[in-house]
């Protein structure tokens, strides 16, 4: 029974307009039918030669499958193709080029603590381009915060120059210093949304401060993407080189209270590919949900039945197939 409802239970039409038109077809059906029905009573007490000329109908027939049959099936089967029966979605044909990424880094000067070598901000780079070249031909966008949040690059299938203007990022160019965590979430959003595309977003920091949290929820509960956090720092057991600028240890429980609120994941650094791979799994996860809802459409499985009413169709123009209605 479990398994008869699940097959029943995506079934709908696309078109349900369309089966507005059973209400006059049904009744005329119903009346050609009906005379047929009269016709066959007929022939218990009219002689077969002389039926065809009393009734006027044509060639007397005692074959199952009559003109009427062929037309009833020809309205019942067309009706149901224009309502557009579907039980099954079908992923969107360019679902490969609407994969979208914004990633959002951190530009502050604790990241250039050494705890994370070479730096948390050249690690983060180079993460950066680990995480492109598994992305191979997905649209990328790149932005920048501290006290305040910038596009640095918009969308583009370009991974080079996301590398590029990533690697050039210094705190000393940012206007203002702090943590603009929910800014840089809130405009990846709105790159997001003025592309049109589903897609997700990565937040590279070494720390979010308590009061961004409520901004991140916000985004989330008004429909922002999901957004994945690569907490780029090392925690209180790793002692920094002697000149590694000051910067707080990181915080593990902070940073997993502020992936939640984001919506998303916290993921720690690694030493090798373990976390990029692990960001790449998350990210299309993130993107096949988006997906589900904005590019994948329901096969319209209308398309199946043109072979059959074409063939129906083709009876019609047998010699005497005709069904008339006085």
């Amino acid at each position: 029974m479990n398994e008869l409802a699940s097959l029943v239970s995506p079934f709908h039409f696309l078109r349900p307009a369309w089966l507005l038109l059973l209400i006059p077809v049904l009744p005329l059906l119903w009346r050609l039918w009906k005379r047929q029905a009269a016709e066959h009573a007929w022939r218990r007490v009219i002689p077969a030669h002389l039926l065809p000329h009393l009734l006027l109908r044509g060639e007397a027939r005692s074959a199952l499958w009559q003109p009427l049959t062929t037309l009833s099936l020809l309205l019942l089967l067309g009706i149901v193709a224009l309502a557009g029966p579907a039980w099954e979605r079908q992923p969107s044909p360019f679902r490969e080029d609407q994969a979208a990424l914004v990633i959002a880094m951190k530009v502050t000067p604790s990241m250039l603590a050494q705890d994370v070598q070479p730096s948390r901000l050249e690690r983060s780079v180079q993460k950066i381009g680990d995480l492109l070249a598994l992305r191979a031909g997905g649209r990328t966008a790149l932005v920048a915060y501290a006290g305040s949040a910038h596009l640095v690059m918009p969308l583009t299938r370009d991974a080079g120059i996301i590398e590029t203007f990533a690697a050039e990022l210094d705190p000393r160019i940012m206007p203002r210093e702090g943590d603009a965590a929910a800014a840089a979430v809130a405009l990846a959003n709105e790159r997001l949304a003025g592309s049109g595309l589903p897609g997700s977003i990565l937040l590279i920091a070494d720390s979010v401060s308590p009061d961004q949290l409520e901004g991140l929820r916000q985004q989330r509960t008004q429909g922002g993407a999901s957004v994945q956090l690569l907490a780029m720092a090392a925690g209180p057991e790793v002692i920094p080189p002697p000149d590694s600028p000051p910067a707080a240890a990181l915080d593990h429980a902070a940073v997993g209270e502020a992936a939640s609120a984001a919506g998303g994941e916290l993921v720690l650094p690694t030493v090798d590919d373990a976390d990029v791979e692990r960001l790449v799994r998350l990210v299309e996860h993130s993107l096949t949900q988006a997906e589900a809802q904005q590019g994948d459409y329901w096969q319209d499985a209308g398309y199946y039945l043109v072979p059959v009413l074409a063939l129906l169709a083709l009876l019609g123009f047998r010699r005497g197939w005709v069904v008339r209605h006085d």
